[in-house]
Parts: C-alpha cells; structure tokens; sequence
C-alpha cells in the first residue's frame, strides 16, 4: 500500500480529494457532431472511475463550436438545454462512481483550430501557427468585445457542469491553446487592454477565473492548467508563470496544473519541437528526471502555497512518492498510461512498482528509418501520429470498453481520421 498516493488532499475552497492520483485531460473525440456526450463517452469515464484515481479530469469541453480542439469535442457555448443537461448528468453519475471527483476542463482553441474546422479561427493576432502540413488556418484578431463574450461562455459552461453534478472546473490556459496565446508575446501583439505587458496579457485569463468563481461560488473547485513555459524564443516564460501563478492564488483558484509547451513546441509530450527548445533557468532533478515539470513545480512552490498539480513523464511509484514527499507535487496526472492500463491508479496504490510504457512510436519508424528521426519536421509529424495511437486507444475503451495494444500507429490514424470525417460531415 503506497501510503504518500493514498493521501486524502484537501483544497482551499474546502472540497477533499481521496487520493493523490489524477487522470490527466485527454482529448476524447466521443461526443456527436453537436458537441452532446454520448453512451461512448459515459462507458470510457465509467471505466476510468473503476480505475481508483481520486480526480478525473475531462478532455477539452469547449466554449466555442466554431473553435474545436479537435471534432468530437463536447461544446457547451449557451445554457444547456433539457437533452444536454441530461447528457451531462449521466456523464457526472457515472463518471464518479466510486466516490471519484469528476473536474471539467473548460477551453477554447484559438489559432490552434484545425482548418476543417474553421478556416480563420479567432485569436489574440493574426499570427499563423508555425507548423508544417496546412492543418491549421489564418487567425483573425479578436475584437475586445468579443473576448467579453468568451469570457461569459466560460462562465456560462462552468456552471451548467456545475448543475449536471461534475464536482470541479479546470480553466484550460496552457498548451498553445487560446488563454496561453493570450498569454504568450509571440502570439499576442496586441496594442489594447490585452496585450503588451504581462499584466494585459493576463487579463482574460484572470477575467475568466472571476466569472467562474462567481458562477459557481466559494466552495467549488475552480482549478488552472498552467503553462511553466511555452520552450519558444519570445513565448511565455519561466518568470512569467511564476508571476501568473501569485496572480492566480489571490484570484482564490484552489489548484495549479503545471504543463508546458505548444503545438509548435510539444515539451507536454516529451518531445522537442521544430525549433530550438529555450531553455529555462531552472534547478533540474537528477532523482525525479522521468517527470518533466517536477522541477518547475518545486521552484513554484516557492512562490505559492496553493495544491500543484504535476502531469507528464510519470510511470514509477517511487518517482510519484518523491514528488509529493519533497513538495514538488500535491497531485499526481496521469494520462498516456491509463490509455491502456485503465486500473493504474488501484495498481499504484496497491504497491505496484511501475505502470507499463507503450512503444508505439517505434512502429513508426522501423530501425531501417531510424535516420529520419533526426529530421526535426518528420519527427514532429511522427510524434502527432503516436498522439493518434492513444486517441484511438480512448475511442475504443469508449465503444467496446478495451483498449487494442497491439494496433499499429499507421491504423491508429486511419482510424482517427476516418471518425473525424464523419464527425465533420454530420456538423
């Protein structure tokens, strides 16, 4: 029994959380062409309730329609109707089951909206993402009084979850998505009341934690996911995570997500992008390195004395304990992992050494290949591909409730792009 992961966390808004162990956001794609949660979706959350973490965080639940993270997104941009209320309370029932927390993580997609679904997505500048392929569309600038209205959907949806029986929120603002832009001065360049400096950058974030708050009062979980840095020259740093988070703790948010990177920059998925990654003046771990923002955390620990939660890298028990243990982590996220091994969580608290390691990205290169791997545009799109494999590993615990291990990447995304398709056509 690991004693330190069995360790009930509570939080400042009051609430308790049974254990230290999370399920991280992963993008589902199981909604319909609407944005309605589906049976799939239900069946996929019942399992991973089963699997004994204390938390389960959502994928994306978007606030905007016409800026989906991917198509199969669950949307909640108005008041829900009686049919989507209740969709969204059998989703909560059965999502926490066994006594789980069940959190929403509430996001808008921005510049980073695949073309086939909007050919000129809103966002803080007109900056193009840099990134091979033509996936993504020419931005648009946001008028301010459309970046009002964002901030009303986000309240909006956090309280129709709220009402559906989901017992927490997550404000998605890391991971190029639209509140990262806002937040980085390589995607906002803006001249108003929200861009320039740090201050303005963080404004619609900051605005947005408000009307959560005050949507869902003082004794709801309102959490933020966090960039620790975006990896990018001129993107969102070290420095300025730091001061965001201060910002955010008197903001009475009850728990911080550190993450980092971009889709440019993919440091979330232990990856180096295109470009060079900026290094970050840090303090680095030898004993925590499988971890990949263990040591952000630590260093943010010191500036914050709100919950932090860590995602990325984890797989060892002994690493997780080390992380709570020095302070580096509250909660533990685990995503990647629990895409196969959905009863990861019981199998850590049981004492299990180790969850398994998926090695389908070696399918995609085979040794003869293995020299691509050093061509910094294959080894980015090949690692898009892999982020397949585990999107169709959720699509299948969601329809036939088990994973399929032994599928290749190449039929991983053919069958990901086939559902997508559909999923478009029927929008």
């Amino acid at each position: 029994m690991s004693e330190l992961l069995a360790q009930a966390l509570e939080l400042p808004c009051g609430a308790t959380l049974p254990n230290r162990l999370a399920k991280a956001a992963m993008t589902e794609g199981l909604a319909t062409a609407a944005g309605v949660p589906t049976p799939e979706l239900e069946r996929l959350y019942g399992i991973w309730s089963d699997g004994g973490a204390g938390m389960l965080l959502t994928g994306n639940i978007q606030v905007d329609a016409d800026h989906l993270e991917r198509p199969g997104n669950v949307v909640i941009d108005k008041q829900p109707d009686a049919a989507m209320h209740q969709a969204l309370a059998s989703w909560a029932s059965t999502a926490t089951r066994n006594g789980n927390h069940l959190w929403a993580q509430i996001s808008h997609a921005g510049r980073q909206t695949q073309k086939n679904v909007n050919t000129h997505p809103k966002a803080p500048s007109p900056i193009k993402l840099g990134l091979p392929g033509g996936q993504f569309g020419e931005p648009v600038a946001l008028t301010a009084a459309e970046i009002e209205e964002i901030v009303r959907r986000f309240g909006v949806c956090a309280a129709a979850v709220q009402a559906a029986g989901f017992t927490g929120v997550q404000i998605h603002a890391a991971h190029g998505y639209l509140l990262s832009q806002f937040l980085s001065p390589r995607s906002n360049q803006r001249s108003d009341q929200y861009g320039g400096s740090l201050e303005n950058r963080a404004r619609a974030l900051l605005d947005i934690v408000a009307t959560v708050r005050a949507a869902v009062g003082p004794s709801f979980p309102v959490a933020v996911k966090l960039n620790s840095a975006d990896f990018q020259k001129g993107g969102f740093a070290f420095e300025d995570s730091l001061q965001v988070a201060q910002w955010l703790e008197q903001a009475s948010v009850d728990l911080i997500e550190i993450s980092g990177g971009t889709y440019e920059q993919p440091k979330l998925l232990g990856v180096e992008g295109i470009e060079e990654v900026e290094e970050q003046h840090v303090k680095h771990s030898t004993q925590m390195r499988e971890a990949y923002f263990v040591d952000f955390a630590l260093a943010m620990q010191e500036k914050v004395s709100i919950p932090l939660m860590v995602t990325g890298g984890f797989r060892r028990r002994e690493v997780m304990e080390q992380a709570i243990a020095s302070g580096g982590a509250d909660l533990i996220g685990l995503g990647r992992p629990l895409c196969v091994a959905t009863d990861g969580p019981n199998r850590l608290l049981q004492g299990e050494a180790e969850l398994p390691r998926y090695e389908a990205e070696l399918s995609m290169f085979p040794p003869w290949l293995a020299f691509l791997n050093r061509i910094k545009t294959l080894r980015t799109m090949a690692t898009f591909g892999v982020q397949y494999w585990f999107y169709a590993q959720i699509d299948k615990l969601g329809r036939t409730g088990e994973a399929q291990p032994e599928m290749s990447v190449f039929a991983a995304t053919r069958l990901v792009m086939g559902l997508q398709k559909k999923l478009l056509s029927g929008r």
